[in-house]
């Protein structure tokens, strides 16, 4: 089992910038990869990031390309998301992720961090 924790999230006026973090305890051997999604309520929860446990391979969706940045501190276990530019449709519910398997859906869930970005 692995047990994911999000911070760092709020409330930010449009261009401005959030660093959230993803806190991993528990079967850590066993990740595969790791990975940022997000949420708005009524939509289906979408992948805006991932990255590679091994060899720090990265992805990002087309909508986040060149404004956020997935990182891992592997000594602390830990997941970061630096947001830049953000907009209102940035909006969303942020979850962490994590797979064991390569080019599987994740098997661990964070419980969410809530991100606002005002016009």
């Amino acid at each position: 089992q692995v047990q994911l924790v999000e911070s760092g999230g709020g409330d930010v006026q449009a261009g401005g910038s959030l660093n959230l973090s993803c806190k991993a305890t528990g079967d850590i051997p066993s990740v595969y990869a790791m990975a940022w999604y997000r949420q708005v309520p009524g939509q289906a929860r979408t992948l805006i990031a991932i990255i590679s446990k091994q060899y720090s391979v990265t992805y990002y969706a087309d909508s986040v390309k060149g404004r956020f940045t997935i990182s891992k501190d592997d000594t602390e276990n830990t997941l970061f998301l630096q947001m830049n530019s953000l907009r209102p449709e940035d909006t969303a519910m942020y979850y962490c992720a994590a797979s064991t398997q390569a080019a599987a859906l994740p098997s661990y869930w964070g419980h969410g961090t809530q991100v606002t970005v005002s016009s």
